[in-house]
């Protein structure tokens, strides 16, 4: 499973264990998995695709701008404001 954490400026929106997130990245949407290399990003405008099980239905979170880093700890997405 990846470690994923979701954070705004206000607070920790969460911090679980996913199989895989898809992030709407400036350069294009990118999927982390378990394992991924290390890599930053800059995030647009969009929603965050979170994946609990390999088949499963995403929950979408809708984003505003940010960055995303994945390095041997999971994914960490820090974004600018996170809902409507």
């Amino acid at each position: 499973m990846l470690h994923f954490e979701f954070v705004t400026p206000e607070k920790l929106v969460r911090s679980e264990e996913v199989y895989m997130v898809v992030v709407p990245g400036t350069e294009g949407d990118f999927g982390v998995l378990e394992g991924h290399a290390p890599f930053m990003s800059t995030v647009r405008d969009g929603g965050v695709q979170i994946f609990r099980t390999q088949n499963g239905t995403p929950e979408v979170i809708a984003i505003k701008g940010g960055f995303a880093e994945v390095n041997a700890k999971g994914l960490t997405v820090l974004a600018e404001h996170a809902g409507e």
